[in-house]
């Protein structure tokens, strides 16, 4: 299948594997079996009967291929799973079998089993990339490099400050999808319209009984067409995306060869060029980008289809699985690579320290200038500075070498004073102020 080359490379392959007909079929009958326990607990079924269901729901016993085919004839796989179910079953428990529910209450709440262990493995991810790149900010916290903007040499800021703002938004997006995990994730159950027709005593109490036995919460009611659950879980895949998208953009900006700051690790791919020996290609951050755009596409969908109508969608409930399911395996994929990346990032301090020195007229020519000018005329001042940044930029030297060199400055500027104006560490604003919030805030995750 073209997959394998077009959508799998970019998506997690635990996450794939994790998500296949047979883990959906297994759900679905999680979710039937479940249905049973409740009812049958609820006494509005035989005694016996859940334990009879679920001894002869035998996940092999069932036809996928054929699940696949009849999905198109029904609109959703519900409708020949309970064909094939009941064909599995004595003739005395086919009528309690899928009992007052209709085909998006076995879905969704299939969906949710299915992407729940999705969510778990995409949280440890966080947790592992907040590790490693919590070592990369504390290392190179005290590390200078020229701040850039509308594509620019701006300021200058640390590495570490850099990294505080990317794990920043990456804690952002993790709360939002923790949150998420843990309350977001609701049981459906509401029968043919969302009213739990057939149980106008037990309806809302088997919804809640159904989603403690499945571990899902609890909604306030049926969300057949309150599409806001779908929305929300969206909503905080993307963020995730988002976030680890900045990276990559970042990363692959200072890692061109006019700028050479970053380097990827070789653990995040060759990064061979087919037709250019020499190049040594960003593969991890173009992965990183592939997998965000498309979930921003699938986050998009599921945007435009939520306003659902009246008690049952047409076509556009249908229209949220893929995109859903897609996402879930592509940010738990970005993740896969950024953990790899934020190990063994390689920081290129030099080629920093070399591009410092390309803005040093931006930022150091007022505290140079302010320096010599008790002891020489302005315009004096300003030309020898000039003259100073200019040397250094070509000879690779420090700006403060460069002047003390001339005996005028020599003779009159305090060396240490100097040296600790011209510092970049002494123009990179708060920078260290904020790594050490960033990783206040992370301790306290």
């Amino acid at each position: 299948m073209l997959d394998a080359f077009i959508r799998h490379p970019f998506m997690s392959r635990a996450g794939v594997a994790a998500c296949s007909p047979r883990d959906f079929l297994a759900a679905m009958c999680r979710v039937e079996c479940a249905l049973a326990r409740v009812q049958e607990r609820a006494g509005l079924v035989p005694a016996g009967t859940a334990a009879a269901i679920e001894t002869r729901l035998d996940i092999d016993a069932f036809d996928l291929d054929a699940l696949a085919a009849d999905t198109a004839d029904g609109g959703n796989v519900a409708i020949p799973f309970v064909k094939q179910a009941k064909a599995l079953l004595d003739a005395d428990l086919r009528a309690h079998f899928h009992y007052g529910a209709t085909s998006q209450d076995i879905v969704d709440s299939a969906l949710m089993l299915v992407i729940q262990p999705g969510l778990a493995r995409i949280e440890q991810r966080l947790v592992e990339a907040r590790g490693h790149g919590s070592a990369l900010m504390t290392a190179h916290a005290r590390t200078p490099m020229i701040g850039r903007t509308l594509m620019q040499q701006a300021l200058p800021i640390t590495f570490g400050a850099k990294v505080a703002h990317w794990l920043g938004g990456l804690a952002q997006a993790e709360t939002r999808l923790v949150d998420i995990a843990a309350n977001g994730l609701f049981v459906q159950f509401g029968g043919p319209v969302g009213v739990h027709t057939g149980f106008p005593d037990h309806g809302p109490a088997l919804m809640e009984a159904l989603a403690e036995e499945l571990g899902l919460n609890r909604p306030l009611l049926p969300w057949h067409t309150d599409r806001q659950p779908i929305v929300a879980l969206a909503d905080a895949l993307d963020a995730v995306a988002i976030a680890a998208e900045k990276i990559a953009l970042d990363v692959a900006l200072m890692a061109q060869t006019e700028i050479g700051e970053l380097s990827e690790p070789a653990a995040t791919g060759a990064g061979g060029s087919s037709s250019m020996p020499h190049k040594r290609n960003p593969v991890g951050c173009t992965r990183l980008r592939t997998a965000a755009r498309q979930v921003h596409a699938n986050v998009a969908l599921v945007h435009d289809v939520a306003a659902q109508p009246l008690e049952r969608g047409i076509g556009e409930w249908q229209a949220e699985w893929a995109p859903l399911i897609d996402s879930l395996q592509l940010v738990e994929g970005m993740l896969d690579t950024l953990v790899v990346m934020f190990e063994g990032l390689d920081v290129r301090v030099d080629a920093m320290q070399h591009n410092l020195r390309l803005a040093a007229s931006a930022f150091l020519a007022e505290p140079a200038t302010d320096m010599l000018m008790p002891h020489l005329a302005a315009a004096a001042a300003t030309r020898l500075v000039a003259e100073a940044i200019h040397q250094a930029v070509a000879q690779k030297s420090e700006l403060a070498d460069v002047l003390l060199e001339r005996p005028e400055v020599a003779a009159h500027v305090d060396e240490q004073r100097l040296r600790a104006a011209l510092d970049p560490m002494a123009h990179v604003g708060a920078s260290l102020a904020q790594v050490e919030r960033v990783r206040q805030m992370l301790n306290r995750m």
